[in-house]
């Protein structure tokens, strides 16, 4: 089938309107926030529902076109950017839009792919519930696409990853057939389980289309703190403390370095009379007022551990202030340059140590900004000033050097296009040989983001 008439036969299915093949209105389509991944899709086609989403599979199978889901495009990793050379249709989900009723007594939802968390936040918090997980790109990223890449984010020390929220799922195969696990019962043994599947698959098995999320009943009290601390090593041996709290929900630290382009980019004011090497950033919730538990835990925190100073907020104004400060990391970095981001997990124990002989690792090749999720090991190393010369040897040295401390590549962006030739670092042979033999079993053309995830290779 030729491209004009798979475009006619596309525009049937979803209306012309939502099949693009302008090069101006395919842009926001075709490159990631960052700028850094960007490529040509063959056309941009906006199903409304699950039905459209089928029917648009079926004529890509047909015609033996690959196809790209996407969701709110805020990956780091280029796994929902297509390729340069024009052949992907990109699959956008985004009107995938429906919030099913709350179902209190199951503690579920059900909600469509192109929602995105900070709706969902809105709907769900005002009467008493709430999706647990969160993150920065709350306000573009959709659930569809957190499923997708089983998203972190900031509060995984108490409630898991997107998997762990996940109760079932609805999804098309490359074929236009669908598998409807959107039941979410808390126990079912009825064989395999595709909804765990699914979830982290990052496109390449199925598209979302609509999700049954766990339901967490809203805290009605929070409180947060900020820690100004001598080492990353003191920040370390903190959490610790504050771990023993069951209210303990985030725990993100950051660096001198990065707050400093925090400020000079948003003008926010110092959090600290004195900049300090390391911060720490954790919020506690909960039915009754943690205050006073985090007060008693930050106590025990003296000298001997290195703690400089301490900000706590109560009220929902003065938290957001201080959230900031790490929040806005992201977009202050952008500000200045298009970072090379590698988003790994190192063990907790090593966490310290692979940070210090970062800079000996770069030589010079590049100016780091770090910062993460402390509970989880999870670092984001945002690389700027990367010559494009020496981009692949630079990744490949970090990436390296995060396996060989037992880490892992990926933490919560995924694989994508940009790491699947270094998925082998941290995943066997017999890993990755399982994995093709799922895919081929799914997908036996290969027409679902063929580049992503997965090596080339047989």
């Amino acid at each position: 089938m030729d491209r004009e008439r798979l475009v006619r036969h596309l525009s049937a299915a979803v209306g012309a309107a939502h099949v693009l093949t302008d090069p101006a209105l395919k842009a926001s389509y075709e490159s990631d926030f960052t700028g850094r991944h960007t490529g040509r899709a063959r056309c941009v086609v906006r199903p409304a529902d699950t039905a459209e989403v089928a029917a648009v599979l079926r004529l890509c199978h047909a015609a033996g076109v690959p196809v790209l889901p996407q969701g709110g495009n805020t990956g780091l990793v280029g796994g929902s950017v297509p390729g340069p050379d024009g052949d992907e249709v990109v699959l956008s989900l985004r009107r995938l839009t429906g919030i099913g009723p709350l179902d209190p007594d199951a503690r579920r939802i059900t909600v469509g792919a192109g929602v995105p968390l900070a709706e969902l936040h809105r709907r769900l918090r005002p009467r008493g519930w709430d999706f647990a997980v969160d993150l920065a790109a709350r306000d573009s990223a959709t659930l569809g696409g957190m499923i997708a890449t089983n998203a972190g984010g900031e509060r995984v020390v108490k409630y898991g990853t997107t998997r762990a929220n996940v109760a079932g799922l609805e999804a098309v195969l490359s074929d236009g057939s669908v598998l409807d696990r959107l039941a979410g019962l808390p126990k079912d043994n009825t064989g395999y389980d595709l909804t765990d599947l699914l979830v982290g698959s990052e496109g390449t098995l199925a598209v979302v289309t609509r999700a049954r999320l766990r339901l967490v009943p809203r805290p009605a009290h929070r409180a947060t703190a900020l820690l100004a601390l001598g080492s990353l090593a003191a920040a370390v041996g903190v959490l610790a403390r504050l771990r023993l709290l069951d209210s303990l929900e985030l725990a993100e630290f950051f660096t001198a370095d990065g707050l400093a382009l925090v400020l000079e980019q948003s003008g926010l004011p110092a959090p600290f009379r004195t900049a300090h090497p390391v911060y720490l950033l954790v919020e506690c919730a909960g039915r009754r007022d943690p205050s006073e538990e985090l007060a008693e835990a930050l106590d025990g925190a003296d000298v001997r551990d290195d703690v400089r100073d301490v900000a706590v907020a109560l009220d929902a104004p003065d938290r957001r202030r201080l959230a900031a400060y790490r929040e806005r990391h992201t977009e202050s970095i952008n500000a200045v340059g298009i970072p090379l981001k590698l988003d790994v997990t190192v063990p907790l124990a090593v966490l310290p140590d692979f940070v210090a002989e970062l800079p000996a690792l770069l030589a010079g090749r590049a100016r780091p900004y770090l910062f993460g999720h402390l509970a989880e090991g999870n670092l984001h190393v945002n690389l700027l000033d990367v010559a494009a010369a020496d981009e692949e040897a630079v990744t490949e040295a970090v990436l390296r050097r995060v396996a060989a401390v037992g880490g892992s590549i990926s933490a919560e962006h995924g694989i994508g296009r940009a790491k699947a030739r270094h998925l082998h670092l941290t995943r066997s042979a017999a890993d990755i040989a399982v994995m093709r033999s799922i895919k081929a079993a799914l997908d036996p053309d290969r027409l679902l983001s063929p580049h992503t995830l997965l090596p080339p290779g047989p």
